[in-house]
């Protein structure tokens, strides 16, 4: 089946697209949420309005999103849970609590469908995509640690170079008679 996408679909396409899809998925979701209407031979001429239209739209929208994307690219959330000896996790981290912790600590409502990840069970950092338009994709660092302990984050090491001083100073040696 042939749809014209009325708005952006992640991973399908962007408004103004005819895209040949699967009947069942275009009939009984794109259709119904009101993303996509089923392509005629006459839809050559909408399909191109609106894509102008979203063009604008998504430009728009990328600007007013910009502040947004740059605090969620500079933001660390740490998660103290509790961890086997293996470091895997008694639970997992959900994308749902990544997304109530963002809105706990900056006051950004996502829902947990813009965080593209599986429930983390195992310690570790992750970097998690946020998908806020097409285009504006920032990454939230994610540290999962154990209940207790100190997290640490990992330093880049510093190579200083020691510049060995040679010692002018002779040394004599002693002998015995």
């Amino acid at each position: 089946m042939k749809v014209l996408l009325v708005k952006d679909v992640y991973k399908l396409g962007r408004a103004g697209d005819i895209k040949k899809v699967a009947n069942g998925y275009g009939r009984n979701y794109l259709i119904p949420q009101g993303l996509a209407i089923p392509a005629t031979e006459s839809s050559s001429k909408v399909a191109e309005a609106i894509a102008k239209r979203a063009t604008e739209r998504r430009a728009a929208l990328n600007v007013e999103l910009k502040s947004v994307a740059d605090v969620l690219a500079k933001l660390d959330l740490f998660f103290p849970v509790k961890a086997g000896e293996t470091g895997k996790l008694y639970g997992s981290v959900s994308a749902q609590a990544i997304a109530d912790r963002i809105k706990a600590e900056k006051g950004i409502e996502l829902e947990r469908t813009q965080l593209v990840t599986e429930p983390i069970r195992n310690l570790g950092e992750y970097m998690i995509p946020v998908n806020l338009t097409l285009d504006l994709v920032p990454e939230v660092r994610v540290v999962v640690h154990r209940e207790g302990e100190v997290f640490v984050p990992a330093v880049e090491e510093e190579y200083i170079e020691i510049e060995e001083t040679e010692d002018d100073s002779t040394e004599t040696e002693t002998t015995e008679a």
